[in-house]
């Protein structure tokens, strides 16, 4: 999915690519890593942290509607703020009854040229899960 500056928009897309995906017979939507926003971290940018936001949130209550809505279990990966200065690349699986089912938080973050994760990012706290 492409995205642009307007998070709103990226999500309200999702939401409808979610509903379609599952009228073709989806049953598990993955979206791509950090959905909401173009990806944003072969910048450093402190203005970029105010993308991040708590789960559950605005971003990931809109992503539990469409999965209940639509029947399907999503794999969403966002920003998460977890309190201040702690912030995470997350992925959080919702079921298709809406409810969050697992959450796990990015543990190994690279910090390669024209790749700068560990400016955002805090390594995951949660372990492996299957």
């Amino acid at each position: 999915m492409s995205t642009t500056r307007d998070k709103k928009v990226n999500v309200e897309k999702t939401v409808k690519g979610i509903k379609e995906a599952a009228g073709k017979g989806a049953t598990l939507v993955c979206l791509q890593e950090l959905f909401a926003s173009p990806y944003f971290c072969q910048i450093e940018d402190a203005a970029l942290f105010d993308l991040a936001e708590p789960i559950p949130g605005p971003t990931t209550e809109v992503v539990a509607a469409a999965a209940r809505d639509s029947n399907v279990t999503v794999v969403a990966s966002v920003f998460e703020r977890r309190t201040a200065g702690i912030y995470h690349n997350s992925i959080v699986i919702y079921g298709p009854d809406g409810r969050e089912l697992s959450r796990y938080r990015k543990m190994h973050i690279p910090d390669d040229p024209q790749y700068y994760e560990k400016f955002y990012f805090t390594p995951g706290d949660l372990g492996f899960r299957a």
